[in-house]
Parts: structure tokens; sequence; C-alpha cells
């Protein structure tokens, strides 16, 4: 609910994935996944890879940035490469920013990928501001442009946080926050990518972007209605607060009039105030004082994506969540409930991305083309327990959903909507938001699902 599903946005393939289950007290392992020890296992179709240590800011091409240590090791502005002019479409405003690149070695994925979807987690202190872009090359050899994945501020009064429409050579598209081929059908895939950051600040200012993590998500997932249905292995709740977007409906028109339109930072709250961080009165003094959970409509003015026109941009989500001390989040996907299951074990919730009708969830009540919800847990049965924001109130969130059919509508490419014509699903699209020193059984949950 959080947005109608764009067609192109979810390409639809047509390779094959196999998922198995595990048993065992350590983390569950699905087929085609990551080891603890990060070794890649073929036959997985997702692949992700994160640039987060001093090794890995010392490993890119610098422009006047420099890599520094530290617990949390992170990328700067050291000295200035260059001054550029940018004019905010969002407010017409034209200022004079100095800046900073860092461009990341080439990543060659795993699986040749349909789909990349890059995420950072940065802290940009007034007048400063960060650009990541992505550029790769075909699997027949030749480039992509330089797209842009993401103008991002984690305040507002600098620039507009901005995704950019617009962006296509023919072959790919920019879709809001994803990249995708244009015609998977034909075989051409994006064989392998390079990032790079832009680090802005006003002229003359000392204060520095810093980025801690810089990733992309890459995936080829299999064309299909239907997925193989998994088999239970663990039952277990977590303790997430429970919010509603509904409570929400008509605030606050200028970030998209809450209620069905907040579900994404809605459940991003969720997940970062179970890991115990809060939001501080001096914070929420902007918000309406008659606003319920005002945490929330804070959430939705710092996800909001100018251009897209809502709060459902995922890396904007993520990034948002890594403003809170010691947090990450990274956008990605999960091939299977097995692996939803490794990280719940481990204690890490994750906000699922899914479409579907109102007959094909039973208990939600209701049909939707997008809409993100919160996973917290299994039942012993193995149904899946979510903190479902589209409820009437917040005492009403927490929802208990049947295996099978969740499983297929967040994990399928393909579904038909209320018109009987075929629309694309998420392919098992999810957040997740971690501490920045996860504890070992953490590391080895993340891992499994290819996340380090």
């Amino acid at each position: 609910m959080s947005r109608a599903e764009q067609p192109s946005r979810r390409t639809l393939l047509a390779a094959a994935v196999t998922a198995a289950v595990a048993g065992g007290a350590g983390p569950v392992l699905a087929a085609g996944g990551a080891s603890a020890a990060g070794r890649a296992i073929p036959g997985r179709p997702i692949d992700h890879r994160s640039w987060t240590t001093y090794t890995d800011w010392r490993g890119g091409t610098d422009r006047g940035t420099r890599a520094v240590a530290g617990v949390r090791p992170g990328l700067i502005i050291g000295e200035a490469a260059g001054t550029t002019d940018y004019t905010d479409p969002h407010t017409g405003t034209t200022s004079r920013w100095e800046y900073a690149t860092w461009t990341s070695p080439v990543h060659r994925p795993a699986v040749p990928a349909t789909e990349a979807v890059a995420s950072w987690n940065a802290r940009t202190p007034a007048g400063t501001w960060i650009q990541t872009e992505l550029q790769g090359t075909y699997s027949d050899g030749t480039a992509t442009p330089w797209y842009v994945m993401g103008r991002w501020a984690a305040g507002d009064q600098d620039i507009r946080r901005t995704s950019v429409d617009g962006q296509t050579d023919g072959r790919s598209s920019i879709w809001t926050d994803t990249f995708s081929i244009d015609d998977p059908a034909s075989g051409l895939r994006l064989a392998s990518y390079r990032l790079r950051l832009t680090l802005y600040r006003r002229p003359g200012l000392q204060a520095t972007p810093t980025v801690w993590r810089l990733g992309a998500m890459g995936s080829d997932i299999p064309d299909r209605f239907t997925v193989p249905a998994s088999t239970p292995a663990i039952a277990r709740e977590l303790a997430v607060p429970r919010y509603s977007q509904e409570i929400h409906k008509g605030q606050y028109p200028e970030y998209d009039n809450g209620g069905e339109a907040w579900c994404s930072p809605t459940s991003s709250q969720m997940i970062i105030e179970y890991w115990g961080d809060r939001l501080s009165p001096e914070q929420l003094a902007w918000v309406d004082p008659s606003y319920a959970d005002p945490q929330v409509c804070h959430a939705a003015r710092y996800t909001y994506d100018y251009q897209y026109g809502g709060c459902g941009n995922w890396p904007f989500n993520a990034a948002y969540a890594a403003t809170f001390p010691d947090l990450q989040g990274v956008v990605t996907r999960l091939a299977s409930l097995t692996e939803l299951e490794t990280l719940i074990a481990a204690g890490i919730p994750a906000m699922t991305s899914q479409s579907f009708l109102k007959s094909e969830l039973t208990g939600a009540g209701y049909g939707t083309s997008g809409h993100l919800m919160t996973v917290i847990g299994f039942t012993a049965d193995g149904d899946v327990i979510a903190n479902d924001p589209a409820s009437p109130d917040d005492a009403a969130v927490r929802r208990v959903y049947l295996r099978r059919e969740f499983e297929n509508i967040w994990l399928r490419t393909k579904r038909y909507n209320a018109s009987g014509k075929v629309a694309s699903g998420t392919g098992g699209v999810c957040y997740l938001y971690f501490p920045a020193r996860p504890t070992p059984r953490q590391r080895a949950a993340l891992a499994a699902v290819g996340v380090r």
C-alpha cells in the first residue's frame, strides 16, 4: 500500500530457484545461500555486496575523499576535488557545493542480474549531502551509463532528497530506486557494476558527510506465479513495537497524506524502536501535539522522496534507519521463508514488500498493489507473525498469516490483479535493520542470507 507497483519495476525473469531447509540449532541455510563464513553457494539468484571496512574504503578510487578507521570505519571529504552548482528540482534553488568522489572496485555478482538496488548508511550534518550512482557492464560487454540511484540527506533543509526519473539507455532503466533490464527475455544481464559516491558540502564548511556502508543487491529472480512450499523450522516471536499507519490518515499532505501511504516509514519505525532507538522530544517538536505516535510522522517526513512523491523509496528507508546511533540498514531480497526464519532465530526482524488481492491473504481484510509489513516471528505451526501497519489502530497491528499464502505473495514475481490482468510481484524484497556491531549469532544469520 506504499505505492502502485510500476509495471517495469519488478521484471519478470526465466530462471529457477531452489530452497531447502537445514535443521539444527544454528542458523538455517537455504540452498543457494551463503555460509556463515561468507562463501557463496552456487544457485542462489541474489547477490549482495557492501563496502563497510577500512580496507574496503581504501580499496576504491578516490578524488578528495579519505577513509577513516575506528569502530565504525567510513568515508569523508578530505580535500575537496572541486566545486559545482546544483539546482534543486523541487525548490528551484541553485547552490554551489564542494565535492569529493569515491568509486568502488568493479564487482561481478555471483549471478548476473536483471535488477539491482543500491543502499547506503551515512551521516549528513547540516550543509552536506550525498549522491549514489551505479555504472555496469552488460553480459555482451557493453557498458551502461552512470545512473543516479539517489540524492540523499538526512534532513530536508539543504536539498530535497530525491530519486531521478527518466534515466534509460534503451536497454536498462531506473525505476525510482531500482536498476532494471528492460527486456530480460532477451538474455541481457548486468554482469558487473561499480558504485560511485559523491560527497557534497557548502564551500568553506568544515563539516563532512560520513558514509559507513555502501552496497547493492543484484538479483535474477524466476518468473513465477507460485513458489515452492517451505517447511517450518522454528517458532519464535520478537517483541517489536506495534504502530498503525491508518491512524495517521490525512496527516501531513506534504508527505503523502498519511494513512495507507505510510506503510514503509511505519514499519521502519517499529524496527528502529525494537533495537532501542527513540526520538527525543526536541526531534518531535515539529509534529502536531494532538497526533498519536508522532515518531511515525517523523519517519514519514525523513524518508519522503520528493520526486517519487511518497515515503516508499526503499534505500531512503534503510538510510533513515541508519541515522540512529549504532544501526545499519540494507535493502535486499531473501530467497525463502527459511532464510527469514534464520534471521528471526537470531533476533532480527525484517520488513517485507508484497502485493496481493484481498482473497489471497486470509485475515488481512484488504488487497494492495504494494505494501510493507514487519515480520516478527513464526508460530509453532510455521505461520507468519507480522506487525501489519495496515490495521485500524495500534492494538490490531499484530497478525498471524498462513505460511503458504504469505510466502507466495511475497516471493512471487507475477500475479493477477483485481482486473484479472497480469501484474508484478516483488520477488522477496525486504529491508533489514540490525546493530552496527552485531553479535556473532547475528553476523552468522546475516551472512547466511548474503549480507555482510
